[in-house]
């Protein structure tokens, strides 16, 4: 425990804030079910979502992936009381809608909106929902880095992945939204050339970790890409399916899903100072022998000197908050001065 206590100005002391960037690719035969017959693909009973893992789930060493799940709008035009679970993908949409669109003036969910307009534009009401687990995405998914890449011909039992249809969030560095109550996220675009125009095919967002794909871009059920957003068409399987089958046929069209996760890390700098005059006596036992400095060599006329091996940070009480280890003992004497940069991360 320490005798001497030198006080940290505010010039000593810095806040820093580091972005630390992971690739993360997703193969298509991990979502596709690579273990199915071992199961990394789990249903549940209430049969909402369907969970994606990297093995076999029951294995100690499965990680969860991500959630899949298909929802609608109470107008859209794929909505039937007789549909296979209406009411839950009508609650699936709406749930989702509160987290990340939020309400309007009049207290009523707001929808999907293509570009991210809310005052008016075109709505994704027909929708198939992403959840990337946290141990992907970690703090947010960094922007403009989100890429998949999926089947648009053959069947659902055979598809054809010689015609690859691609999305990515285009241009999002400087075009990202901001008016979502989940943070920022950035419309979906199946080519950069149409990044800037009212063509978006599904959202991306970057704190929640949720992608957004409408079924504009499939043609019944997961078959060639839709000729236009406007067709009234819906996905058969949407309407026709319960959820878990629709999760299956997004999952066998996936190629592969990469983006940057992103970590915060913010840091605060202590710059402690031990100048000419300070801290040239130690108070461990042994750095006495008989009332004499040892490192004098028992000449008096021998300036003291000490080693430095660790920096100890106390609150304005003196108590021990934190502990730094040098890597090597620093030689201090009234000839020199040290800096040591003591940092904290959280």
């Amino acid at each position: 425990m320490a005798t001497t206590y030198k006080s940290l100005t505010k010039n000593d002391v810095v806040s820093t804030r580091t972005l630390l960037h992971e690739a993360v690719p997703v193969t298509g035969t991990i979502s596709s079910g690579t273990y199915a017959s071992d199961g990394n693909i789990k249903n549940y009973s209430h049969g909402m979502f369907q969970s994606v893992y990297d093995y076999p789930y029951l294995s100690s060493s499965a990680n969860h992936i991500l959630d899949i799940t298909v929802g609608y709008a109470s107008d859209s035009h794929c909505s039937g009381a007789s549909n296979a679970q209406n009411a839950k993908k009508i609650n699936i949409y709406n749930q989702s809608a509160q987290v990340l669109v939020g309400f309007d003036e009049n207290g009523n969910v707001r929808q999907f909106d293509r570009d991210g307009d809310l005052s008016g534009g075109t709505k994704l009401k027909e929708c198939l929902f992403l959840n990337f687990a946290r141990l992907l995405s970690k703090d947010e998914i960094k922007k403009a880095s989100f890429t998949m890449s999926f089947a648009t011909g053959g069947t659902e039992a055979a598809p054809d992945f010689g015609n690859l249809q691609t999305v990515s969030d285009y241009g999002a560095t400087t075009s990202y939204k901001v008016n979502s109550p989940a943070g920022e996220y950035a419309p979906l675009y199946t080519s950069s050339a149409t990044a800037n125009a009212d063509s978006g095919v599904g959202l991306i967002y970057y704190q929640a970790g949720i992608a957004i794909l409408s079924s504009s871009l499939f043609d019944g059920q997961f078959g060639g890409p839709a000729k236009s957003y406007s067709t009234s068409s819906c996905l058969d399987v949407m309407s026709g399916s319960n959820i878990s089958a629709s999760c299956d046929g997004l999952r066998n069209r996936i190629n592969n899903i990469a983006f940057d996760n992103t970590t915060e890390l913010n840091s605060t700098i202590y710059f402690c100072r031990a100048h000419h005059n300070d801290f040239n006596y130690s108070s461990n036992p042994t750095y006495l022998s008989g009332s004499k400095i040892r490192v004098k060599g028992n000449k008096g006329s021998n300036s003291p000197k000490a080693y430095v091996t660790t920096v100890g940070l106390y609150s304005d009480k003196n108590e021990l908050l934190a502990v730094a280890k040098l890597s090597e003992p620093l030689k201090k004497t009234p000839e020199n001065e040290l800096t040591l940069r003591v940092r904290l991360d959280y």
